[in-house]
């Protein structure tokens, strides 16, 4: 191996000569080498017996945890914004007042084709609760079930079922959801214990869901000979635990699904783990008039989100501080514990009515909705806190199927739009433990808005349009829209501190012609014209890629020419350069009687030719109640008078445009 001596060393004679320390080197080289490099005889590895390791999932069998859990009632909820799921929880809770026991499931979460085996549990039923989105179409989370029962043939005789839908009158396909799972549960043999319930949100669901309820459970006692326990008291569904000692790391602070996922973000975004997209221009869109119309746009470079025209951004906002210190301050709370609600259900897929640990002015600030007006359950359960007899029993009256509690609630809570702020402070006796208020109120839900530009043109922003809403209530207290003021107060500044947006973006079916030639006939009055402007810029876009883009129509409507025309300067422009064909503008206050989107429509007989014979596509944003009903309308007469159609064959002309895709909708009530 040799030794190394320092140069200084004087060494006055050598003992060996130069051969022989090569030699003896050489030969220690070669030592070194077979000792440490030599093959080593490689031991016969023992063979074990193989033991196959159980991955940690979740029970996706919702017959066998019904079993294990001594369940007879599963109540699975189609929910695209909570409401459906908020019922599914009240009718699960409410089986225990009836002698049974019920738990609410996602469907999403579990193997709906084992639905043929809950027979198997004596007693059994399933009671859906589903809502119907957009143009009729199941919520994302009961699109799986939806495919199953279109496409399956399984026995469902012996399986117990009952459905409730939720939807809006003001829709083309009222229920069409609930309908269909009704209608097909039985064809496939399953016996309906009760009446389909069919849920307006244009009118009250509240009252529907209440009404289809009070039928529903004597039903359900008559068919399984059972009878209601008279146990009426508050159930609990969830205890309290206070973090007195806890690392501030351990508590969420607004995140929707992984902790801290906001400090150290990861794609892919989605409602779970939305991207924090930072505000980079915020404007005023209007010239005059007391409305506040505004243009936000928001930067998603680096987060590998992708989007097209027609497509909606989910946006996550948060409540007023001052709606919440208010609630802290009334019911003299330190909202800044921190505390979990903690499920007494221990077999309970969900643990928490929201991420936990964190402290009451989080929840309250980011996952509860403490703005719009709560529902009758969360009065009954409250009514227990009044000390007051008179102010428990109109709580209690409010949350009863009878006329006059009906009538109190739509007079006193919705008409008068108390929210739970106004509503403890106009009941002074009632003071009711804030965690228990805090498992009542359903979760803050993400605002959905259409995208009002084109990512061929802005690959790395996503546009806003959007009006603030802001008004004075019967009881003389302003009315906040959460999100819309809540966006309006994210301006951008100079000083370097961004403010952010948690967004995700999902798909729709408001798409543009695959083939550019085709005509478009747009109709979007008032912020209706977001999706148009993203439209119209990929059109000016395909322009310029020298592809030959059809024509381009817009109908716009706003109330005065020089106060909230939108985006007049871009529009008149596109208009200009021929991008846009025609560009048509109802305004309806700037005369005595009054001019709206449909009046020009049925003006322009010209647009028979582009849809019968030219495949033009037509596309309505905007309001559901009135406009998109008056477009319809608009759309029959030109068929009727330039087209030659009877009424009856001017409706079914536009239904298979529909079904085509020719004519879509993006709208609201």
């Amino acid at each position: 191996m040799g030794i190394q001596k320092s140069s200084d060393e004087q060494t006055p004679e050598p003992l060996l000569s130069s051969l022989d320390i090569f030699l003896f080197s050489l030969i220690a080289g070669l030592l070194i080498y077979w000792f440490f490099f030599r093959k080593k005889t490689e031991p016969v590895p023992e063979i074990k017996p193989f033991t196959p390791v159980t991955p940690q999932i979740r029970e996706t069998s919702f017959i066998e945890k019904m079993k294990k859990t001594n369940r007879n009632i599963v109540v699975f909820y189609g929910s695209q914004t909570g409401t459906a799921e908020e019922f599914a929880n009240r009718l699960a809770k409410d089986a225990q007042r009836y002698g049974m026991k019920g738990m609410a499931a996602d469907p999403e979460e579990y193997d709906l084709s084992e639905l043929s085996r809950l027979k198997e549990i004596p007693n059994s039923m399933a009671v859906f609760c589903m809502a119907t989105y957009g143009e009729g179409d199941p919520t994302d989370n009961a699109q799986e079930f939806y495919d199953w029962m279109q496409g399956t043939d399984d026995d469902l005789e012996g399986v117990n079922f009952a459905v409730f839908g939720l939807g809006n009158k003001t829709y083309e396909r009222f229920n069409a959801t609930g309908k269909y799972t009704d209608k097909r549960l039985a064809e496939l043999g399953g016996k309906r214990v009760f009446d389909l319930g069919l849920g307006d949100d244009d009118i009250n669901l509240e009252e529907d869901f209440i009404s289809w309820k009070e039928q529903f459970w004597p039903a359900v006692c008559e068919f399984f000979g059972v009878e209601a326990t008279g146990e009426d008291s508050s159930i609990r569904q969830f205890e309290l635990v206070v973090h007195n000692d806890i690392n501030m790391n351990q508590v969420y602070t607004g995140e929707m699904g992984r902790l801290k996922s906001f400090q150290t973000q990861k794609p892919p975004f989605d409602s779970k783990n939305p991207f924090l997209a930072t505000v980079t221009g915020n404007r005023k869109l209007n010239k005059g008039g007391n409305r506040h119309l505004m243009h936000i746009e928001l930067d998603i470079t680096d987060s590998k989100i992708r989007y097209d025209s027609g497509d909606h951004v989910a946006v996550y906002p948060t409540n007023d501080a001052a709606v919440v210190n208010g609630i802290g301050e009334r019911l003299g709370v330190d909202l800044d514990t921190v505390i979990s609600l903690k499920n007494l259900d221990e077999e309970s897929n969900k643990k928490h009515p929201f991420p936990c640990p964190t402290t009451y002015r989080t929840a309250l600030t980011h996952y509860l909705d403490i703005n719009n007006m709560p529902r009758t359950n969360v009065l009954y359960e409250l009514a227990q806190y009044a000390s007051d007899p008179k102010e428990q029993e109109n709580m209690r009256k409010m949350a009863s199927a009878s006329p006059e509690g009906k009538a109190l609630y739509q007079s006193w809570v919705l008409d008068s739009e108390r929210n739970i702020l106004a509503i403890l402070e106009d009941l002074p006796s009632l003071n009711p433990p804030i965690d228990h208020l805090c498992e009542l109120l359903p979760r803050l839900q993400a605002r959905y808005y259409s995208i009002a530009s084109s990512s061929k043109v802005y690959p790395t922003s996503i546009h806003i349009c959007a009006v603030v809403i802001e008004y004075t209530t019967k009881t003389e207290r302003v009315f906040k829209g959460v999100a819309t003021n809540w966006l309006k107060n994210k301006e951008v500044t100079d000083n370097g501190h961004k403010l952010t947006v948690p967004m995700y973006v999902r798909r729709s079916q408001f798409r543009l012609p695959f083939k550019p030639s085709n005509p478009i006939i747009m109709i979007g009055p008032g912020t209706g014209i977001a999706p148009f402007m993203g439209f119209i810029r990929e059109r000016a876009w395909q322009k310029e890629q020298g592809k030959e883009a059809g024509e381009t129509i817009l109908y716009f409507g706003c109330r005065h020419k020089n106060e909230d025309f939108l985006y007049q300067q871009e529009l008149e422009e596109f208009e200009r350069a021929g991008v846009l064909t025609q560009l048509n503008v109802a305004f309806s206050r700037d005369q005595e009687h009054k001019i709206y989107v449909q009046h020009l429509l049925k003006k322009n007989k010209q647009l028979w030719k582009l849809i019968h014979s030219n495949n033009a596509h037509i596309y309505v944003c905007g309001d559901a109640r009135n406009m998109a009903r008056d477009v319809h309308t608009a759309f029959y007469e030109i068929a009727e008078e330039v087209g030659g159609l009877t009424h009856t064959q001017a409706v079914d002309y536009f239904k298979k445009l529909m079904t085509k895709g020719r004519y879509s909708q993006d709208v609201w009530s």
